[in-house]
């Protein structure tokens, strides 16, 4: 969607310092300006007819009789001939917003626009149907941005026609079947994006006469067979994203003859074979993505030479020891390296690792051993991964001077430590130390300091004791994992201070009393794990507020009474309610009405 958005600011940019757009001022002042093409005029209200809902309230600017009178949000006219070259229709706002969209569908009517230079229909997320073939009549189309929609069916092999095209986008649909190899004609695309849709089938050998492209982006979709050779012959290509396909085979060597190539991402594909050492050679890189595939062999030695990277991922594959010495002046630019998930066993943390400034360090299931590593520039971490290791000592000073760290990673490790004795930095916003050997109590992660601006905690499968704390007013956690522990105590009726909370496990412990009634005030939680503890009485009526809730678990306390006879609670699967005292109502068998024994 930025890529629409940029493309189109800057032809807008090119038509208002254009002579033509100069002199149409003096124009505009004139009574001889020409009204809107009645033809474009009527196209646009078919179009307009066939939105059945329009929160973004751009269409209801659509009624004056004059289309080029800058009235209609998102048209515009050529001012010498009054025809429609622009039509430009975005959401506003952020992208996770949900309120603002556009349901219906494109109307066939939009092909009639024969002028039209740019159609930007970007971010309604609710425009279903076809693309209609009829868009192919548009030969004087230069950019046709169609992203984050909900369009379905099969890309249009007419599209081919438009041979003005420079930037095509349909990203972010549901479009499937096979990519039409007649885009090959395409030969003025700068931009192609395909991503984010249910596409089949092998990249089209037809595109290699695309080579003019510069931003080229297949990710997320279902593409398969290799990767083409040809795509080494784009030579002004600085984005390459071929990412979360079905691809095989080994990378094309031919790819890093791509001097000017920025961004190079194929992760999650199933590549296999080595990684080239010519690897060296893209001396433009910044970002080299490369994870989960099937890769082997070593890391070259030749990346210490991409002076300008500053992202590696090559995590989740198969790539083996030993890891290249990089020199104290190799790689000077990178900030973040993901080298998880391998057949490593680095034993420690490299030197050159430790001793340079990186934001982000993830080397989990990398075999590490003994302490905890001490990084050289803690400050500027803020992102760590060591799960999954054989880590045992070193917390007592690990997160000094680390000021600007905000989530750390280091659960499945044997680390042993008293949890209430840890300083947190204070920027932290996620903490995972589950499955260590952790003892003592919450009292240090959660108190009135430190719980504001954590998001994320997550420290089950230890062998933490002690109440669970109370919880103040402004706390941003979203998720609380405290399963399997030796927490005893009751649930703090302060619990309803979590209001952001999404995921609530305090299941095996050896948790007492009633559930409080607040736990109903909730509302945004989607996941409570309350099962084998100690708790009595009922489930208070107050959880059915909790309406979004996707999975509960009650199993096994001493609980008794109605279930609430509300979804979700009364469609959650029986094993849920199972081994407590005198549970009943649906899912489970009906209760029995008071003094029903006595008749």
């Amino acid at each position: 969607m930025q890529l629409g958005k940029w493309v189109v600011d800057l032809v807008l940019i090119f038509s208002l310092l254009s002579p033509q757009f100069s002199g149409s001022v003096a124009e505009t002042t004139s009574s001889s300006t020409p009204i809107c093409s009645e033809e474009d005029r009527a196209s646009l209200l078919r179009f307009k007819a066939s939105i059945s809902q329009d929160t973004t309230e751009t269409l209801s600017t659509w009624t004056s009789r004059d289309c080029c009178d800058g009235g209609w949000e998102g048209v515009q006219c050529n001012p010498s001939t009054g025809r429609v070259n622009v039509l430009q229709i975005q959401r506003p706002g952020r992208d996770d917003d949900d309120e603002t969209y556009m349901k219906g569908t494109l109307s066939p009517s939009l092909g009639n626009l024969h002028f039209l230079e740019v159609m930007v229909i970007s971010g309604m997320k609710h425009i279903t149907g076809p693309i209609p073939n009829s868009f192919s009549n548009l030969t004087h189309l230069t950019q046709l941005i169609l992203e984050d929609n909900s369009l379905g069916g099969c890309i249009p092999p007419s599209l081919g026609r438009l041979s003005l095209l420079q930037s095509l986008s349909l990203s972010g649909n549901h479009l499937k079947g096979q990519i039409p190899p007649t885009l090959g004609a395409l030969r003025n695309l700068a931009q192609l994006n395909l991503a984010k849709n249910s596409l089949t089938g092998p990249i089209p050998l037809s595109f290699k006469t695309l080579i003019n492209l510069q931003y080229f982006d297949l990710s997320y979709n279902l593409l398969s067979s290799t990767i083409p050779d040809f795509l080494g012959e784009f030579k002004n290509l600085t984005y390459l994203d071929l990412s979360s396909n079905l691809l095989t085979g080994k990378i094309p060597v031919s790819l890093f003859g791509l001097v000017n190539l920025l961004d190079l991402s194929l992760s999650y594909n199933k590549l296999t074979g080595n990684i080239p050492d010519q690897v060296g050679n893209l001396k433009s890189l910044t970002s080299l993505q490369l994870s989960g595939n099937l890769l082997t062999g070593n890391i070259p030695l030749s990346i210490s030479r991409l002076q300008n990277l500053w992202y590696l991922n090559v995590s989740r594959n198969c790539l083996s020891d030993p890891l290249p010495v990089i020199p104290s002046k190799g790689i000077p630019a990178l900030l973040s390296i993901d080298m998880s998930y391998n057949n490593l066993s680095l034993g420690i943390v490299p030197d050159w690792i430790r001793s340079k400034q990186l934001k982000d360090v993830h080397l989990a299931g990398c075999k590490l051993k003994g302490d905890l590593p001490h990084f050289t520039r803690p400050d500027s971490l803020s992102s760590i991964d060591l799960s999954d290791n054989y880590l045992v000592e070193g917390i007592s000073n690990f997160f000094t001077n680390m000021s600007s760290l905000q989530k750390v990673k280091l659960s499945n490790n044997q680390l042993r430590f008293d949890i209430s004795e840890i300083k947190l930095p204070t920027e932290l916003s996620s903490i995972d130390l589950h499955a260590n050997l952790l003892v003592g109590s919450l009292s240090t992660i959660i108190n009135n300091r430190t719980s504001s601006s954590l998001e994320v905690i997550d420290v089950s499968n230890n062998f933490i004791s002690g109440h669970i704390p109370e919880f103040v007013e402004g706390s941003s956690l979203k998720v609380l994992n405290l399963g399997s522990n030796n927490i005893s105590g009751p649930i703090p009726v302060s619990i309803s201070n979590l209001i952001d909370l999404e995921r609530l496990d305090i299941s095996r412990n050896h948790i007492l009393g009633t559930i409080p009634s607040s736990l109903g005030q909730l509302l945004k939680l989607l996941w409570l794990d309350v099962s084998i503890n100690g708790l009595t009485g009922q489930i208070p009526s107050s959880l059915s507020q909790i309406t979004g809730l996707k999975h509960a678990n009650f199993r096994a306390n001493r609980l008794c009474g109605e279930i609430p006879q509300t979804r979700p609670f009364n469609i959650f699967r029986p094993v849920a309610y199972a081994h407590n005292l005198c549970l009943c109502g649906k899912p489970l068998e009906p209760c029995k009405k008071q003094g029903s024994m006595g008749q």
